[in-house]
């Protein structure tokens, strides 16, 4: 990148300034014996002070073959794959802590958590399987696109860090004495995050889910998921950043991709609190059934979605940030970045019984677009793709479009028209060049509910005034670009209380969008801020 010399060098470190394959196969891994150190490394970091063997232990975790540890090499950890790969599932508990100096845990291949299988074949779930735990200002670093964090059904990931120490998982290529080309980071540098639970999906029939032999194959690499518990935990991640992952379509074609973070049948009792996704190929977050939470979530710059629920999701989320924008490469090119702020499926598989189409509900989103079509694959930046019979009540959202030659901020397929009439706006703002895709603007693909059928796409976001529809050019931002200009006189409607929806999750906020011009002091607007400011600089 052409900036890659400022942004790697300093984005990091700056942002965290402003907040304060088939089933596994396993074998036997190398142990690492490391009592006696040697220091060969080349520290070409800037920071001379290094660590010492005494005082930084690098990961370990017990196998039948003995102890297994990351190699310390003065400064990072470094994980082989003899410690770590696609072949090698880590059954025992694990820990990465938060390493001195500038220190990160490099890996070179895949970091697979817990025994994976497809139990229609007799392999069976743990009932407590392995965690992995990440500390607070612990830095994991991944040196290949094949390189992902899987995380078994049965296993946890419990990566919390603070505002102060924000856990960081991103590129290899981040740090210069990793950096062999000098391009600097860039998407689909590794393959992301994912997590596989034992929550409901419609992906499997209601006799499967009985028999207990549901077992979806994740996208991008084989590894199963899926069960009958809406209210499983898989661990939590918080006060972490994502940073250049996801992956293009592999071996299954079209839509076999990875994403940043990829929550698969993920329960209600897993939590995904302060995350920032930034520059990833795929989606920011996708979403395959389950029941999971999502709150203060940032996607900057990410190809395709920043958010796509699919397969009969059934969570929740408050204060969701997006913006679309652009990335220069190392050759000066630049390349636009973001398809759908949402991309929103209904149905992966079949409704049933046991799991309906998705319906989340929503609150307190930002979506800023732009008016560029994505590198990924021509597509244009949007707001909501609304598909496959989707359900979803939205409450104070804002959706920006500044100007549109090219672009629109909602579009429809016509399955997505299947249950329109369950799909809801409230106190929601849209200023946006261009408002809808559909030139004729209204329903009448032959698939919407009767009682819209001729309805304009206009009337029904309006929906009876609860919404408004305001200019493109109006004043709905503040000054620093991001948060609710809450003084705008263009805006005239109020904010939803969110009183009427479940208290134990959402929190009260007397504002449309996703942050508050008057919320300067919070750790919310401080996220936003560094991750916007550590975009901008990209």
């Amino acid at each position: 990148m052409k900036l890659a010399g400022l942004f790697k060098a300093s984005a990091i470190a700056s942002a965290l300034a402003l907040v304060g394959c088939g089933g596994d196969i396993n074998i036997t891994p190398t142990v690492n014996d490391n009592s006696t150190y040697t220091d060969n490394s080349v520290n070409n970091s800037n920071n001379t002070t290094g660590g010492t063997s005494e005082d930084v232990t690098c990961a370990s975790y017990e196998s039948a073959a003995g102890t297994v540890e990351g190699t310390f090499d003065g400064l990072d950890c470094l994980y082989n794959d003899s410690f770590a790969s696609k072949n090698i599932s880590i059954t025992s508990n694990i820990t990465f802590e938060e390493l001195p100096n500038g220190g990160v845990h490099k890996f070179d291949d895949a970091l697979l958590i817990g025994e994976d299988g497809d139990t229609s074949a007799g392999f069976t779930i743990p009932a407590v399987g392995p965690t992995m735990t990440v500390k607070p200002g612990a830095v994991l670093a991944f040196s290949s696109g094949e390189a992902i964090i899987r995380i078994a059904r049965g296993a946890k990931i419990q990566a919390v860090g603070t505002s102060t120490k924000p856990i960081v998982f991103t590129s290899a290529n981040a740090f210069d004495r990793f950096d062999n080309e000098g391009n600097g980071p860039l998407y689909a540098d590794w393959g992301g995050i994912i997590i596989n639970g034992k929550g409901i999906t419609d992906q499997c029939t209601d006799a499967e889910r009985a028999g207990a032999t549901c077992n979806v194959a994740s996208e991008g690499i084989t590894s199963y998921f899926g069960g009958n518990d809406n209210t499983d935990s898989s661990g939590n991640i918080k006060w972490a950043k994502i940073w250049y992952a996801g992956s293009g379509p592999r071996v299954g074609g079209e839509g076999d991709d990875l994403n940043s973070l990829t929550l698969n049948a993920v329960g209600s009792g897993s939590e995904f609190d302060y995350i920032h996704i930034h520059q990833g190929f795929d989606d920011g977050i996708e979403i395959f059934g389950g029941a999971t939470t999502l709150k203060h979530i940032v996607v900057t710059d990410t190809q395709d979605d920043s958010f796509d629920f699919d397969a009969g999701w059934q969570g929740k989320a408050q204060f969701l940030f997006i913006k679309h924008g652009s990335v220069t490469l190392s050759d000066g090119s630049i390349a636009h970045m973001g398809n759908g702020g949402f991309e929103s499926d209904g149905v992966k598989g079949a409704s049933s019984a046991e799991v309906s189409p998705s319906n989340p509900t929503v609150a307190n989103v930002t979506v800023i677009t732009s008016d560029e079509l994505s590198v990924r694959d021509g597509d244009p930046s949007t707001a909501y793709k609304f598909d496959d019979e989707f359900n979803s009540q939205i409450y104070n959202a804002l959706i920006i479009k500044t100007s549109a030659t090219q672009t629109h901020c909602i579009s429809f397929s016509s399955d997505g028209e299947k249950q329109a009439d369950k799909i809801a706006f409230h106190n929601s703002v849209m200023a946006c060049d261009s408002e809808f895709a559909d030139a004729d603007g209204t329903f009448n693909s032959g698939k919407e509910p009767a009682a819209l059928t001729g309805t304009t796409l206009t009337d029904w976001f309006d929906n009876s005034g609860a919404n408004e529809r305001i200019a493109a050019s109006a004043t709905v931002l503040a000054a620093d670009g991001f948060s609710t200009n809450t003084a705008s006189t263009d805006i005239t409607i109020s904010a939803n209380d969110l009183s009427t929806l479940d208290s134990s999750f959402f929190d009260s906020a007397a504002y449309i969008g996703a942050v508050s011009d008057q919320d300067t002091s919070s750790n919310w607007y401080k996220w936003v801020e560094a991750a916007v400011a550590a975009a901008d600089a990209d």
